[in-house]
């Protein structure tokens, strides 16, 4: 995402490399309706499918990273610019007619003024208003290639507008009217995930610090589901506390259960009261200051693999130490899938590039990357898919923490 320009100045990153897993099948346990399309003059709610998870009634909202860490954020300049390792005019010449550039573009943008080359690297600084007047089928093909080089840290993590509704994205952000409008000209497709990258044309709209905040504020603006198990009026709800603790891993979230079925009507509990008490504490909050002090921040794997615990075990942060985790105390399962489980993406080469764990249906918890920007988040799988995985095949594979006598002393 965008974050990444700040991660590479503020923070440590690290690599995925686990490598794990197969092909794995849906998890619905029950045909249900699917979910609608929203309606855009009130808050679309999703029913989950049936399953062991009972009925879970689901709507959406946006977080932002606070107002604290923005501030002390670096802001990016507002010159655009490409960069093409190993690049000539000749093949960038070629790459444009793929984009369909008309050769009036190209010669601007190709104007000897506005390139550059350094270290084997051919830059190039677009005139903003040709780069504002590209199409978003243009913006595809030349990001898509832009994507592949880490020079072009905008590109090749973009800001991603989960679900791809981007008025609801815009809908309460703090971005004038010209601003949203460049947002909506600018946006290209990554893969299945809509995707903004030009957060440094974007600050060429701006007119004051206080707007520039804002700009960079919303870039670090994310979906997560809000989720509500609804519990009807004296209920059996012996089923829902065995998937809710994880077969006995997490057993204090029985009295709540318990002392709301019965009640005298349906009941609804928000299940973040359902989580064991660590993730508890951290869902939609983001890493605090205190994290980076240490050198490295939770990660989706460090998320995964301390999800029953009590306190966190921070040597997950090495992702070697993490997989070696994962091989020895879990089994590999295929769906349906069970509360905790840890679900590993892949892409279409096998190459494992993101962790989350099953919650309910399709909703997943997930931490999108090592950084104190991106919270703990309620998703969809196949959104955590599209922001992660490329082609149109991926894979997804289960695993299922060993339950021992010391699992469930450890997890009380």
């Amino acid at each position: 995402m965008f974050l990444r320009f700040f991660q590479n100045r503020f923070l440590l990153l690290i690599v995925i490399g686990m490598t794990v897993g197969i092909a794995s099948e849906a998890n619905h346990a029950t045909a249900a309706e699917p979910k609608p399309a929203p309606d855009k003059t009130k808050e679309p709610i999703w029913h989950s499918h049936f399953g062991p998870w009972g009925n879970i009634e689901i709507h959406c909202t946006y977080l932002e990273a606070p107002d604290s860490l923005i501030a002390e954020l670096p802001k990016p300049n507002s010159i655009p610019n490409w960069n093409f390792p190993g690049a000539t005019v000749a093949s960038l010449k070629q790459l444009f007619d793929k984009a369909a550039l008309s050769s009036e573009v190209q010669a601007r943008i190709l104007d000897p003024k506005r390139m550059l080359t350094k270290n084997g690297v051919l830059s190039v600084f677009p005139p903003l208003s040709d780069l504002e007047a590209m199409t978003h089928e243009q913006r595809d093909v030349i990001y898509t290639e832009l994507e592949k080089s880490q020079l072009n840290e905008f590109q090749r993590d973009p800001v991603i507008i989960i679900g791809g509704d981007l008025d609801d994205w815009l809908r309460e952000s703090h971005l004038t009217n010209e601003q949203q409008q460049v947002i909506r000209k600018m946006t290209w497709h990554r893969g299945h995930a809509l995707a903004f990258s030009d957060i440094r044309a974007l600050l060429n709209h701006a007119q004051s610090d206080t707007e520039v905040f804002h700009i960079c504020k919303t870039m670090t603006r994310t979906r997560t589901l809000i989720a509500d198990l609804k519990i009807p009026e004296s209920s059996d709800v012996k089923p829902l506390i065995k998937y809710w603790t994880g077969e006995g891993r997490s057993p204090d979230i029985e009295p709540i259960l318990e002392s709301t079925a019965e009640r005298e009507s349906i009941s609804t509990i928000d299940i973040t009261h359902l989580l064991p008490p660590m993730m508890r504490r951290r869902l939609f909050t983001y890493p605090t200051a205190e994290r980076i002090t240490r050198g490295r921040m939770p990660d989706c794997h460090w998320t995964s693999l301390n999800f029953f615990n009590s306190s966190p075990d921070d040597y997950y942060l090495d992702t070697r130490l993490a997989s070696s985790h994962i091989i020895e105390h879990y089994a590999p399962v295929a769906a349906p899938y069970q509360f905790g489980d840890v679900l590993i993406i892949q892409d279409n080469t096998g190459q494992a590039i993101h962790s989350c764990v099953f919650i309910a249906d399709d909703i997943v918890l997930t931490k999108n990357g090592e950084n104190t920007l991106t919270p703990w988040i309620l998703m969809w799988l196949d959104d955590v898919r599209d922001m992660y995985v490329r082609s149109s095949e991926w894979h997804v594979q289960g695993y299922r923490e060993k339950i021992t006598a010391s699992t469930l002393t450890n997890n009380p």
